[in-house]
């Protein structure tokens, strides 16, 4: 997926173009993550390392960043029957369960 196939996807789920300024910074942030994951132990690792199929994870965590801006790091909310509360100021585990470490001895 290309970075502008990946920005119209984030827009596209997000539905509010009030928020298209941000997707940039957001896509970028949830690339290192998933980069992150899978690289663990390398600091020259780029996203033409990544596996295509994994690409979709990086927009789904853009996402979830996006909709949680200006509520980072909330523990609990209540407002007209609705609740939140994030257990972590960091991505959920849960987007980033599936990704496993590429792994390998050192030349």
């Amino acid at each position: 997926m290309t970075d502008e196939e990946m920005r119209s996807t984030v827009e596209g789920l997000l539905d509010d173009p009030r928020l298209a300024k941000y997707v940039p910074s957001y896509i970028e942030i949830a690339k290192s993550a998933v980069m992150a994951r899978l690289f663990p132990f390398r600091d020259d690792a780029e996203w033409g390392n990544v596996p295509t199929k994994h690409h979709g994870r990086a927009c789904q965590i853009a996402v979830y960043l996006v909709n949680r801006r200006g509520a980072e790091g909330e523990v609990s909310h209540s407002e007209n029957g609705v609740s939140r509360t994030y257990g972590s100021a960091d991505i959920p585990e849960a987007y980033l369960d599936g990704l496993k470490p590429f792994v390998g001895v050192p030349l």
